[in-house]
């Protein structure tokens, strides 16, 4: 049986003020810093002790995993971190750094919900000016050209983080090592979505909350034995 570890970041400035964040590359708040610590403490508590990391590029979750780790009394020298863009969020495209109240006034509720909710529907993409702002970005310079997003739906997510799962997470979990996977709302759904495996319309409603790790117990075929937070 192998351990996985998932967590959402902690709340970032963004989500404290209500924009639409996706590939934005924002910190943790306050908040968040405090909820990156007690998922760390739980996670102690619960001696599940990672002996491998996996993060996206973005600071949210790799200052998450760094305090986490904090709190297990465990640094990046002593457990090996790998950082993938597969682990990005979902790209909101054109809606970047838009408050979510005002965008539901200008487009509709309705509107911005498929955006938000749907499976398979993406958001206005970027401009091309904002596409190559974005290309040009030192973090994804390893991307193609062809991979790197305008705006994604749910299903874009599935499709680039499923490549990573069993190309390099797999391995890991496979080898006995406990993996710690700290990302992103829309990328751990997709996670999960898998894991458990999901249909189109339940992983709608699905739900990771910030800063509250999520443990699986896999078997040997890497089916969920079982599944539980730590912590409310």
């Amino acid at each position: 049986m192998a351990t996985l570890a998932l967590l959402r970041h902690g709340q970032s400035e963004w989500n404290l003020a209500n924009l639409f964040t996706g590939w934005v590359d924002v910190d943790l708040s306050p908040q968040g810093e405090r909820e990156a610590l007690s998922a760390g403490r739980r996670l102690r508590e619960e001696t599940i002790l990672p002996g491998v990391v996996h993060t996206s590029l973005q600071k949210r979750a790799i200052r998450t995993a760094e305090l986490a780790l904090k709190e297990l009394g465990l640094t990046d020298a002593e457990v090996p971190v790998r950082r993938s863009w597969r682990l990005n969020e979902r790209h909101y495209g054109a809606l970047q750094g838009l408050d979510k109240a005002e965008t539901a006034r200008r487009y509709g509720g309705d509107q911005v919900k498929i955006w938000r909710r749907s499976y398979a529907t993406r958001p206005p993409q970027l401009s091309d000016d904002a596409w190559r702002e974005q290309r040009a970005d030192p973090l994804y310079a390893d991307v193609p050209d062809e991979s790197l997003p305008r705006g994604e739906s749910l299903a874009d997510v599935v499709d680039r983080m499923l490549p990573y799962w069993h190309e390099s997470i797999v391995p890991d979990v496979a080898a006995g090592r406990v993996a710690f996977v700290v990302a992103h709302g829309n990328s751990l759904r997709a996670l999960v979505m898998h894991l458990d495996g999901l249909s189109e319309d339940e992983v709608l409603e699905l739900n990771i909350p910030t800063g509250v790790p999520l443990v699986y117990e896999l078997a040997d075929d890497l089916t969920p034995r079982s599944s539980h937070y730590l912590g409310d």
